[in-house]
């Protein structure tokens, strides 16, 4: 009896030995071999670094340093920082579970901002070369790439758009309608979230001072708009929030 079990558990382990990292993932289907066939997944887990551990406040990347990799974030979160001397450093990005980190290295081989953990993070290290003749062999893993960059210049192109003439509430209003939106994609509640950036990080990112971030978080609650509890947020008007968001678009953004 003893060796039936062993015989039918051996099968079962060789399965489990196939597998790759990116099939047990559970962000594969939001993750960049979105879309790969079964048969390339193996080649593209050959080229993943282990997934790197990093503590809340770690830096993965330093601004100017080499361009060398593009990371997925596996679990956590990170913001990038853009140091300006002389001036506040500026949040320019986060980046949630799934996401590709270090795009706009790729131009100028150096890295534009310094990228750090807000909380425990793992990030999956893709070398950049490596990556890159991959993706000559697999044409869905190059339309992939192309899709991450094509995402990124729209939100590129957002942001410029909430930072123009924009007031405080609709800033703040599309910032957390736009983190609505990004748990929704990754299958998480769109209207309870946990913000792991801090509020001069949020601050920084729309171009508001802390106190005004406080000021408007306050008047949404007061509103009824949101709740707030510590870093948990909970959406509780929906359509409220994204007819303050859109009020006077056409005016101020030119959309």
């Amino acid at each position: 009896m003893v060796g039936e079990r062993t015989t039918r558990a051996a099968p079962a382990r060789a399965r489990k030995a196939r597998e790759t990292r990116c099939e047990r993932c559970a962000l594969q289907a939001r993750c960049l071999p979105l879309g790969l066939e079964m048969e390339a997944l193996p080649s593209f887990d050959a080229i993943i670094e282990h997934p790197h551990p990093l503590k809340r406040g770690q830096r993965l990347m330093r601004q100017n340093q080499g361009f060398e990799s593009l990371f997925v974030v596996r679990s956590g979160s990170l913001k990038q920082v853009v140091e300006q001397p002389g001036q506040r450093d500026q949040v320019t990005h986060f980046y949630l579970p799934g996401e590709l980190v270090g795009l706009d290295g790729i131009a100028e081989s150096r890295c534009y901002g310094s990228v750090v953990a807000l909380e425990s993070t793992f990030v999956c290290e893709l070398p950049f070369h490596r990556l890159d003749d991959l993706a000559e062999q697999v044409p869905e893993l190059r339309g992939e790439l192309f899709r991450c960059m094509s995402r990124e210049l729209c939100n590129d192109q957002r942001m410029m758009c909430l930072l123009s003439g924009r007031t405080a509430d609709q800033r703040l209003a599309s910032f957390m309608l736009g983190l609505s939106e990004r748990f929704r994609s990754r299958g998480c509640s769109p209207y309870c979230f946990h913000l792991s950036m801090s509020r001069s990080d949020i601050g920084s990112y729309l171009g508001l001072a802390l106190e005004t971030v406080s000021r408007v978080i306050a008047r949404f609650q007061e509103q009824n708009l949101v709740s707030v509890e510590g870093r948990e947020v909970c959406i509780e008007d929906h359509a409220a929030l994204v007819a303050l968001a859109e009020e006077g678009v056409g005016r101020h953004s030119g959309a």
